[in-house]
């Protein structure tokens, strides 16, 4: 490996730090909403996993929406197996920082949870989230199914149009099978709900994203 790894490449396999078997230990209920963080979660629920820069205001956005029944940080998308936040930050594992969402589909459903998701960041920067540089704040939809997978999709493309009216350039969101999760240090759960003060680097572009069909 050499001395200096380039953060804007996603390390292949190979090329990436060995990791752990022992998870994370997390703390057994959200600091805000007062749900578990860690499975099993209610039967008809569904969940999304989203990367969207530093995950400390991402995570507050999304416990914010009503319908939301949990949420937690973590990593994914990478190869390093149970990294540690200073293992995410080298550069070395591939991950991307994340959020998991949890929600009721009966009161919020998958098209408004991405609504929030497109317009907290701006998704056209490739492996950065404005001044966040590297491959942990790279854009990002991880879905367990196809028809998340198609709603993710069908959302990215209207939202496109929105953006290159407005002048922008082109998504850089990458939409992916979820893959496993892996829970962040317990001080990042929640953190701005412990640290209100907290640096918060999110930034939208300022366009609105559509719900459903545009006409």
């Amino acid at each position: 490996m050499s001395l200096f790894f380039d953060k804007s490449r996603i390390p292949s396999p190979e090329d990436s730090l060995p990791g752990r078997e022992q998870k994370m230990p997390v703390a057994p209920t959200h600091g805000v909403l007062g749900n578990p963080m860690v499975p099993p979660f209610p039967e008809s629920f569904e969940s999304i996993v989203v990367g969207m820069g530093c995950f400390w205001g991402a995570e507050r956005k999304f416990w914010q929406l009503p319908g939301v029944w949990t949420t937690a940080v973590g990593y994914a998308a990478g190869a390093t197996p149970n990294p540690t936040y200073e293992e995410v930050c080298s550069g070395r594992t591939g991950h991307n920082e994340v959020v998991l969402v949890v929600f009721d589909p009966a009161v919020v459903e998958l098209e408004a949870v991405l609504q929030v998701f497109w317009e907290s960041h701006n998704p056209t920067q490739g492996m950065r989230q404005g001044n966040d540089v590297g491959t942990q704040y790279r854009s990002g939809v991880y879905v367990g199914s196809g028809a998340h997978r198609d709603v993710a999709e069908a959302s990215r493309d209207r939202y496109a149009r929105r953006l290159a009216a407005a002048g922008h350039g082109p998504i850089t969101t990458e939409i992916v099978e979820q893959g496993e999760f892996f829970y962040a240090e317990d001080y990042h759960q929640q953190y701005l709900h412990k640290n209100p003060g907290g640096y918060c680097g999110l930034g939208g572009t300022g366009v609105s994203c559509p719900i459903g069909v545009e006409v």
